[in-house]
């Protein structure tokens, strides 16, 4: 049976949405002038175009790869460099048109059939290889210092027991793998920012069906469900800022959510409070992990 790409493609992007993997404007920054995701680039330096930016952006965010650069696994030999063992390529896929001649039966003639088609191939991130020039494998631009952290908020997420993954580009929790991924510290560009970033992704993390099992009959990114789950961690990252004395930043990305806020809230006269309530709840229990005897490296 024929490879459906298309349906392929489609598929790893809706499994993505579902993880939270939103790549749009973040408070951290990531190279480029203003700090705003940069698409990524081919090995020559070309950037990438359409749907193989959402690709490798998706891919950027899961595995934690912080360089804009992907090439194949011969263009990097040709750079006298080499793939690292055990790496997995990610999918891109190239359009083109395939020029059929044929013949018209009934008058005999010949006549050209554009017939387009989808081809797919691999390529690994600069993070990837080993052995490439330095301009490829620079380091993210960093804006703090990590003698700026706040200690008294790092002690209260240790305590959670939650496990918080660093590097990359993308900030979000992952249910299936029960993480919360954040860039690095040093990547944001106030430790409020990061904080108000990483309190927010935690109160996701108290959704897990393990802990306060919240969904809001989610089905689908974007759903009214979703946008009920995205308020509630919004809700309980302000609460939790305010409890630890940290002024919160807004996360530009959440404009995004404000159409589908406002939906909910126009739908249902008690669904803020019924959201508050959640919030409140998600606060509430990771409090009470910090009286757990848990030790904070």
């Amino acid at each position: 049976m024929k490879k459906d790409l298309y349906q392929t493609v489609t598929d790893t992007i809706i499994k993505d949405l579902e993880f939270g993997i939103r790549p749009w404007l973040q408070p951290w920054i990531v190279g480029g002038e203003g700090g705003q995701l940069n698409r990524p680039l081919r090995a020559n330096g070309e950037a990438y175009r359409g749907i193989n930016v959402l690709m490798l952006w998706a891919s950027a965010a899961e595995n934690g790869f912080s360089s804009p650069t992907w090439m194949s696994f011969r263009q990097a030999q040709d750079m006298g460099a080499h793939v690292k063992k055990g790496e997995r390529g990610t999918m891109v896929v190239y359009a083109g048109t395939l020029v059929r001649s044929e013949m018209n039966e009934q008058t005999g003639e010949d006549s050209a059939r554009s017939i387009p088609f989808l081809k797919s191939y691999s390529v690994f991130n600069a993070d990837q290889i080993e052995g490439l020039p330095a301009k490829m494998t620079k380091p993210p631009v960093t804006m703090l210092d990590p003698a700026e952290r706040i200690e008294q908020v790092d002690k209260f997420v240790g305590a959670t027991g939650a496990e918080v993954r660093t590097g990359g580009t993308m900030a979000f929790y992952q249910p299936e793998r029960d993480l919360v991924q954040m860039p690095d510290f040093e990547a944001f560009r106030d430790p409020e920012g990061y904080y108000a970033t990483l309190l927010h992704e935690l109160a996701h993390w108290t959704r897990h069906k393990s802990r306060l099992d919240r969904s809001f009959d989610r089905e689908r990114w974007g759903d009214e469900g979703y946008a009920a789950e995205e308020l509630v961690a919004e809700l309980g990252a302000a609460f939790l800022c305010a409890d630890l004395e940290i002024t919160p930043t807004v996360r530009k990305d959440h404009a995004a959510y404000i159409g589908n806020w406002l939906k909910v809230l126009k739908g249902d006269r008690r669904a803020i409070f019924t959201a508050a309530s959640y919030a409140q709840k998600a606060a509430d229990y990771l409090h009470g992990l910090q009286t757990q005897g848990k030790v904070v490296e």
